[in-house]
């Protein structure tokens, strides 16, 4: 028999409003398996037990009361901690923010409590959203990392502790925990997810994201998340995605054209990628191809580097200049390397990421998706860090929508993702070409 925290949210949802659930068991049952498993994983900065029970016990008088309910009713999310709560911490995994406690709620949060989530805690990250490691481990195997910089995210759904959680993008921080802990990750257009409330690390690239166990789940949060804000002044004026509806569509019917590409970032995939890689372009059939990418995008990696090394010292210079005891030695690398960069080189950069966005667009001029790994191949060992990001960074670079499939496995029998990529502005027809490739595959 499934046990509740094994459900997904749709499933779950389904459940509550059919009466076969309540959100008082799911919460339970939830939390009894993050008690059994956090010795191992390690998922959580923050847990309110009493709080997340008070909260589905309203949530289950709502429903017996017949008052109005939301999407996400009595289902409980998970929050990196750079997202703010005013009702929890939130401490950026810094020593230097201990215990601080936000006066308002960002407003990924407010929107999620409207809808009836209920935030369970707050899930681990590397220090800032760098890449110092923090306490998680990968719920396969504790050995290994479950990624960066939104380790416990991906690891809390991953090991089923919760089925829904919110992490960050600033280089590779959504994508990659994704397929290293073997669930669905998105990372959508830029400026579609408020980040009014998420404590900066680079501007220009920061993209808030979704971790779920099915494409469904993911949807059902994107329309709760996917609103504009003011507050967010980099906020784009295409309409919603509506995500939910896209997905209840199914999968495109005429297969879509499929562009595999390798580019400058294959050179980092582990020697047993390109076989994986090779049979997946066979599965797929005539609609796969394999593309070469232009010589511009050879320049985009370090194009992304500057850009947010650039704004990484604009946001945490200050911390390492006056409390650099309480900053881990690898924030302090980053943020020197921040500091050689020349405004010369950093107005470079931007102006060479408008040619690399619009060389990203051409692409989609002659395919509808492209596929590419998620990361060079499984999460390496703990000890070596959260793994690379150079899969991740283009994308995140050009801003388009991203999806993780988790659908391959490495030689130690960890999991691996495919990344499928959309062009900008299009959720909703990536969620459904991403839909054909996983039924295909």
């Amino acid at each position: 028999m499934t046990k509740a925290n094994e459900l997904t949210a749709s499933a779950a949802q389904a459940a509550i409003r059919a009466g076969d659930l309540t959100s008082r068991q799911l919460i339970d049952a939830c939390l009894d398996h993050t008690q059994q498993r956090d010795d191992d994983v390690g998922a959580w900065i923050y847990l309110n037990p009493e709080m997340a029970r008070a909260a589905a016990d309203e949530a289950d008088r709502i429903i017996s009361a017949g008052e109005a309910t939301g999407p996400l009713h009595g289902i409980p999310v998970g929050l990196k901690d750079i997202i703010d709560t005013k009702d929890m911490p939130t401490e950026q995994g810094s020593d230097l923010f201990k215990g601080r406690r936000p006066v308002t709620d960002s407003t990924m949060t407010r929107l999620l409590r409207d809808a009836g989530a209920i935030i369970m805690g707050k899930t681990v990250t590397t220090e800032y959203a760098l890449t110092a490691a923090g306490k998680t481990r990968n719920p396969h195997n504790p050995d290994h990392t479950p990624g960066g910089s939104s380790s416990g995210s991906a690891a809390a759904v991953a090991d089923q502790q919760i089925p829904l959680s919110i992490g960050s993008q600033t280089g590779g921080s959504m994508i990659r925990p994704a397929s290293f802990c073997g669930v669905h990750g998105f990372k959508p257009t830029f400026g579609t997810i408020s980040r009014a409330g998420m404590h900066p690390l680079a501007r220009p690239l920061d993209h808030p994201g979704i971790y779920a166990r099915s494409l469904e789940d993911i949807a059902l949060m994107g329309d709760v998340l996917m609103s504009k804000d003011p507050l967010d002044l980099d906020m784009r004026g295409h309409p919603k995605a509506n995500l939910v509806e896209a997905v209840s569509k199914g999968a495109v019917e005429t297969p879509p054209r499929i562009a595999f590409v390798k580019g400058p970032m294959w050179e980092a995939a582990e020697p047993y990628m390109g076989a994986l890689f090779e049979d997946i372009v066979k599965k797929l059939g005539s609609t796969a191809r394999k593309v070469e990418m232009a010589g511009i995008f050879d320049d985009a990696l370090n194009c992304h580097s500057t850009i947010m090394l650039a704004n990484i010292v604009a946001n945490l210079g200050d911390y390492i200049r006056d409390t650099p005891d309480k900053v881990h030695k690898e924030t302090i690398r980053r943020v020197a390397q921040g500091n050689g960069i020349a405004a010369e080189d950093y107005v470079k950069a931007i102006e060479l990421s408008d040619t690399v966005d619009a060389a990203v667009d051409h692409m989609f001029e002659h395919c509808d998706v492209i596929i590419t790994p998620a990361a060079p191949g499984e999460a390496p060992k703990h000890v070596e860090g959260t793994g690379n990001a150079i899969f991740q960074k283009l994308w995140t670079l050009t801003g388009v929508p991203t999806l993780t499939l988790p659908k391959l496995q490495g030689p130690n029998g960890l999991p691996i993702g495919i990344q499928v990529i959309g062009r900008f502005g299009q959720d909703a027809t990536l969620f459904r070409n991403a839909m054909w490739i996983e039924n295909a595959l």
